[in-house]
């Protein structure tokens, strides 16, 4: 198992949700969305230079910004 945040996960790559590193209005804005600890999701793409993030939820799509995807550590199993 290996933690690193959301950036820096390969596109297409499966991961669960450790956890959020932000205050409880980050926590309560990404919870809404879907996304707490415990959550399965996959990256679908990552635009360059710092541009949003594009992952998979369920069966939702949702894009992130670069600030809030850096804040979100994931567990992959590779």
């Amino acid at each position: 198992m290996k933690r690193l945040t959301l950036i820096r996960m390969k596109q297409k790559q499966k991961a669960k949700v450790v956890e959020i590193l932000g205050g409880s209005a980050l926590q309560n804005k990404l919870m809404s969305l879907g996304i707490h600890p415990g959550r399965e999701i996959v990256k679908l793409s990552h635009m360059a230079l710092r541009g949003p993030i594009t992952i998979k939820v369920a069966r939702t799509v949702i894009a992130l910004g670069h600030g809030m995807a850096g804040k979100i550590i994931v567990e992959t199993n590779d």
